[in-house]
């Protein structure tokens, strides 16, 4: 589990036989050594195992409740795309620097969105934000969904703090709204899916691209918005995660357990 980087490499050499080598050699045995150099990702250690597991076994219940009632499940989350060049990989001739050109547009150049991704149709709703995210914001987000969308709805998102508050308390006392909410599992963006819709933007849109204004970024987000209307098919295949597989093993026919009713109401829990 150590940081095996050439300086670590070359430190140890250092304490325990007395010689100091160069980077390229530090790096050679790290190459022979079997290691390669990867993007880590971030490992929660907040995260709660048992609520996890707990949260998989309820998601594969309302999969199941939603079936049985023709509903929809959208998974939901927000964020936010600068005008600056966001910096990632880039091909380069060997020798060459890799730069992007950037006409350091200040901070507030951005454009701010709500989205969510339906699984098992690969439809994408998204609404543009105006300002930071509150609850007013979140519960406009909730009647764009519920007026686009005229089967019942379950809307899975975190629990921060835009995601609960009055607003949204008077907006579920809709009569017969038919739209329950579930909270995710404290720190745990990695059973959202919709995340993969922003990394996704992000690749597409924003990569190595400074666009300069708020104006910008806006018209080339939305152009990538609406072409996921014809892009289904590859929305379900990106936006699935592992909590998808852990769900489906659980639904497998020799499990009696999931096929009994939902008994808990989870739509007051997480506003």
């Amino acid at each position: 589990m150590a940081n095996w980087n050439w300086k670590v490499v070359r430190e140890f050499v250092q304490q325990h036989f007395g010689r100091r080598l160069s980077r390229s050699s530090c790096l050679n045995y790290l190459h022979r050594l079997g290691f390669v150099l990867k993007r880590p990702k971030k490992r929660l250690l907040k995260a709660k195992v048992a609520a996890r597991e707990a949260f998989v076994a309820c998601y594969a219940k309302l999969r199941l409740e939603a079936e049985a009632r023709s509903a929809k499940i959208f998974f939901a989350d927000e964020a936010h795309f600068r005008a600056d060049a966001d910096l990632r990989g880039k091909w380069v001739l060997r020798g060459q620097p890799a730069l992007v050109d950037s006409t350091s547009p200040r901070w507030g150049e951005k454009a701010s969105y709500y989205s969510a991704v339906c699984l098992e149709t690969g439809e994408v709703e998204v609404m543009e934000l105006t300002g930071n995210s509150a609850a007013a914001t979140s519960a406009a987000f909730l009647r764009q969904l519920r007026g686009n969308h005229a089967e019942p709805l379950v809307v899975i998102w975190d629990n921060g703090p835009a995601h609960r508050g009055e607003e949204i308390r008077e907006y579920l006392s809709t009569p017969a709204l038919a739209l329950r909410l579930v909270s995710l599992p404290a720190y745990s963006p990695d059973f959202n899916p919709d995340e993969a819709i922003w990394d996704w933007a992000r690749e597409e849109v924003t990569a190595n691209t400074c666009l300069g204004t708020t104006a910008k970024v806006q018209e080339k987000v939305g152009e990538f918005f609406r072409s996921l209307v014809e892009r289904t098919a590859e929305v379900k295949q990106r936006c699935r995660r592992a909590l998808q597989a852990r769900a489906d093993a659980l639904m497998s026919p020799a499990t009696e357990s999931l096929t009994q009713a939902v008994h808990v109401d989870l739509t007051l829990a997480s506003v």
